[in-house]
């Protein structure tokens, strides 16, 4: 196997056909079909489905593989070019969702003023997702959520936030700026679906307070959660990134000090090393973490927060 087989089966998994591939790596279709031919060869499987279209379960887990290996090799010649010179090259990683939504808009205008030679990518998704997208080195790092126990990644707490009760102003708790988890007993709330790890975290808080949170309706996705909360469906509890500071509208935030804090990580693999690319734009991350995030409702960065509280 050579690099341009692997690129030209990555290619065809990202595009669908033989001559999206081609298109894709501004050569022609014969050299991609030979490409795939002689690497089935080579391999004694058939790593396209040519009846049908798409990958084979065999060419599934080949691209998988060829995707760490053609972004390794990206890696090293982007930290070459970056010996001795600014970093450049592609920086690829992901974030969850809530803290996206406060995070990115202040992450991404810093790293295009201070990194002008690095091609960040961003991939949204749930940590469950995330976390093996980091182990096969598809993603260089991930913003994601605790708990995550892995001994091949490197995880580094970055801060924690309070889970707060979303409510509109119509809604008679509007008033209150705290309340009690007791006072939530059998009130009609918007809550995840049983299983997810807000909502363990939450049933786990009603058990020890010996209450019981009734679900008006489960959401799968807490900025549905919070979005359906700004419309007066119902309130909901929700992690306080969720709103970012800069949301106005109708609606109060109301702490619940009984919940824990939720503590958002970095997660990267231990080997290799970080390129040169993405190093930089963790040194961001942190500054723009250090400078905005005392600014933000309910985030905490001080030690006794990150390591004391968190959604296990």
């Amino acid at each position: 196997m050579d690099v341009r087989q692997l690129s030209a089966l990555v290619a065809i998994a990202d595009h669908g056909t033989f001559s999206s591939a081609a298109r894709a790596l501004f050569t022609v279709q014969s050299n991609i079909s030979g490409h795939i031919a002689k690497m089935e060869r080579e391999l004694g499987v058939t790593l396209v489905d040519r009846a049908h279209g798409g990958l084979t379960e065999e060419g599934r887990r080949v691209v998988e593989r060829a995707r760490r290996i053609l972004n390794e090799i990206e890696d090293i010649a982007a930290d070459m070019a970056s010996v001795d010179a600014e970093p450049s090259g592609d920086a690829r990683f992901g974030v969850i969702g809530t803290t996206a939504r406060w995070l990115m808009p202040q992450l991404m205008t810093e790293i295009s003023r201070s990194l002008p030679l690095v091609h960040p990518i961003v991939h949204e998704g749930s940590t469950s997702t995330l976390i093996p997208a980091v182990l096969s080195g598809e993603l260089n790092a991930a913003i994601i959520h605790l708990p995550v126990d892995d001994p091949e990644l490197i995880i580094e707490p970055i801060f924690a936030e309070d889970l707060v009760l979303l409510a509109h102003t119509n809604h008679p708790l509007a008033g209150r700026s705290t309340i009690s988890i007791t006072e939530l007993d059998d009130l009609p709330l918007l809550l995840p679906p049983k299983g997810t790890a807000l909502r363990r975290v939450l049933d786990r808080s009603a058990t020890t307070a010996n209450i019981t949170l009734r679900a008006q309706a489960e959401i799968d996705g807490v900025r549905l959660l919070a979005s359906l909360a700004f419309e007066d469906y119902g309130p909901a509890i929700v992690p306080a990134t969720a709103v970012p500071r800069w949301v106005k509208g109708d609606f109060v935030r109301i702490q619940v000090p009984e919940l824990p804090r939720r503590v958002v990580a970095i997660a990267r693999r231990r080997r290799p090393s970080p390129s040169a690319a993405t190093t930089a734009v963790l040194d961001v991350l942190h500054h723009v973490i250090a400078e905005r995030g005392p600014l933000q409702p309910g985030v905490y960065l001080n030690v006794e927060a990150l390591h004391g509280s968190s959604t296990h």
